[in-house]
């Protein structure tokens, strides 16, 4: 489909159908039409791909886009065939004569976009290829794993800051759902970009409703409790920390009425490969699994994602949970958590291979998820501090301290010492040595910078070093306390602070939570179907349903890329009657209309 030199709001219309852009798509896609770069972070399901998309397809040439995994470059691909746009893979998953044709497309310019992985685009093969090609952009997905700050590091990535300086002419877009500021300013360095080029979108992902449950002594009791009770019969992933967690609880959980498939690095290519496809395809099916699943999923119905044990980083966690909801209908994310998960966490960054800054960022990330975890206050608020985001109000009320507030004990005395602390000691250390201050510890670090002479020496004796580290921890949660990753931990105050120290505002931290789990969900649940359980309202849908599962069986592809959830709602709501009534609905482009508007006009005919 050519449409080279089109406007960029007639080709979101006319291909993709959708009336507009949303928020700060817009300016990024004219950025990268006009031949300017862009680092993006979009929440998961924000249209970031869009954002390359297109501009690929307006611009002269071919867009060549850098993906880190085949599951999601082939789900991408699939999507922009049934669009009519002209798009390809390119790597292992592909025989000789495959990837010939897939070559010869490229330099002839018959592509509008060629998906390829990072370990083959910075082959001097490859470079060689796109040099005799006409390349329009150059875009790199799941950018974060260019910066060892990261959260999902990856090596190969490094190597892209050459293949975009040996092609630095070509408009270059980074995008990610996942990056904190250290995080963004690597990826922008390392990609010759400066901090014009830096587009955040927000990391706000209002539909997701965070919930932290204390976890007892039957997690998996616990876990089937909350899919019961909130999701029953609904597609969700489950996270586990080994390989022996998820085959076990997935094989519990199709022991107590669920349809569970685990997935891990342990299972052979193939089966890992099944599974995933029946994720894809499937309705109802749970997903057990390691960090190993997920990346670049785009089916749009995952309810929910819930972790059995803590992830590494709130990175991780905020990646993870961002797979549900992808349509924007609510969601949940659900973790059963207990600092003992995280002591066992702790020993397994302290016992790796890796150098001591690394390992250091890691139990500095691992302290933040800690926080997260232990704050009273708003999940969505501390989530959206970490990113560097504020939230506007003090409450989200879609998160389980929101709707149901945690017992707390009045710490304002407590945040006082440890700021005057912090600031006592010069804003210079980390949370260890101003404990051990707070503490009036005989260290050789107190002596020698004189700090067993200040003032909040010996101050905080009343207490645990476990419990200075929580209240430390949970004032960085708060927005109070910030970390300085690259200066080694040092603990700054914020402004935030200030009507603390002044004794005009009072801070409350969480009891123990380890003390038992929180009594169930009583409230609405976070899933609530706008269509009747029955009736003819959900006939239709149904059968819109059973006529999109036909269609994509016969051409082997997910049925949220024939049409999402979202258009057959829309169907079921405006039962339009005429190809230009159903032209006009969410989600429908001239080329969908083509190939399928018949199909689905004649269903809803049949049902109305």
């Amino acid at each position: 489909m050519n449409v080279t030199g089109a406007d960029p709001t007639h080709v979101l219309q006319s291909i993709f159908g959708y009336e507009a852009f949303r928020p700060y798509q817009e300016p990024v896609v004219q950025r990268l039409v006009g031949g300017g770069d862009a680092l993006v972070l979009m929440p998961t399901g924000g249209g970031k791909s869009l954002c390359y998309q297109i501009p690929a397809m307006i611009r002269d040439g071919t867009g060549i886009v850098i993906s880190p995994l085949i599951s999601l470059m082939q789900d991408q691909v699939d999507a922009l065939q049934q669009v009519g746009v002209k798009a390809a893979v390119l790597n292992s998953s592909l025989g000789p004569r495959e990837r010939e044709a897939v070559e010869h497309r490229l330099t002839a310019g018959d592509l509008d976009l060629c998906y390829v992985a990072p370990e083959r685009a910075t082959r001097n093969r490859f470079k060689t290829l796109i040099a005799r090609a006409r390349p329009s952009l150059l875009a790199i997905d799941e950018a974060h794993c260019i910066s060892q700050w990261g959260h999902d590091f990856r090596p190969e990535y490094l190597a892209l800051a050459d293949l975009r300086a040996d092609f630095a002419d070509l408009p270059c877009i980074a995008v990610t759902a996942t990056a904190d500021p250290p995080t963004q300013n690597v990826v922008l360095d390392r990609l010759g970009m400066t901090d014009a080029d830096r587009f955040v979108a927000g990391f706000d992902r209002p539909n997701i409703r965070y919930v932290v449950e204390p976890k007892g002594r039957r997690p998996r009791q616990q876990l089937h409790a909350f899919i019961e009770r909130e999701h029953p019969g609904q597609n969700g992933i489950v996270y586990c920390l080994s390989r022996n967690g998820v085959e076990t609880t997935a094989d519990w959980l199709n022991g107590h009425g669920h349809t569970a498939v685990p997935y891990h690095a342990g299972l052979s290519d193939q089966k890992r490969s099944e599974h995933q496809d029946r994720f894809l395809r499937e309705d109802g099916l749970i997903v057990v699994a390691t960090v190993a699943f997920g990346m670049g999923i785009d089916k749009p119905d995952v309810r929910f994602v819930a972790h059995l044990d803590v992830p590494k980083t709130l990175e991780a966690y905020y990646q993870e949970t961002g797979r549900a909801g992808r349509d924007g209908r609510p969601a949940t994310a659900w973790m059963a958590y207990r600092r003992g998960d995280v002591v066992r966490m702790r020993q397994l960054i302290d016992d790796s291979a890796e150098n001591e800054e690394h390992r250091w960022t890691q139990r500095h990330k691992l302290n933040a998820l800690l926080g997260y975890c232990e704050a009273p206050d708003c999940r969505r608020k501390v989530l959206l501090n970490y990113f560097g985001e504020a939230m506007e109000g003090t409450t989200c009320d879609n998160c389980d301290n929101c709707l149901r507030p945690p017992d707390t004990w009045d710490g304002t005395t407590a945040a006082q010492k440890a700021l005057s602390c912090i600031a006592r000691t010069g804003q210079r250390f980390g949370s260890g040595h101003v404990t051990d201050v707070l503490l009036g510890a005989d260290t050789e670090k107190v002596r020698r910078h004189n700090h067993d002479t200040v003032s909040t020496y010996g101050i905080g004796a009343d207490r645990s070093k476990a419990e200075w580290r929580s209240i430390l921890r949970q004032l960085v949660a708060k927005g109070m306390v910030e970390v300085d990753v690259m200066g080694y931990g040092t603990l700054t105050l914020t402004e935030a602070c200030r009507p603390v120290l002044k004794g005009t505002e009072a801070v409350a931290f969480r009891d123990d939570a380890d003390a038992a789990p929180a009594a169930p969900n009583t409230t609405k649940t976070a899933t609530d179907d706008p269509l009747p359980a029955d009736g003819p309202e959900r006939e239709l849908f149904e059968a819109l349903r059973e006529r999109r599962t036909q269609i994509a069986t016969d051409q082997e592809v997910p049925p949220y890329v024939i049409f999402n959830d979202k258009t057959l709602r829309a169907m079921v709501e405006h039962e339009p009657q005429t190809q230009s009534d159903f032209r006009a609905l969410h989600g429908v482009g001239d080329v969908k209309l083509e190939r399928y508007g018949e199909l689905f006009l004649d269903t809803i005919r049949r049902h109305t």
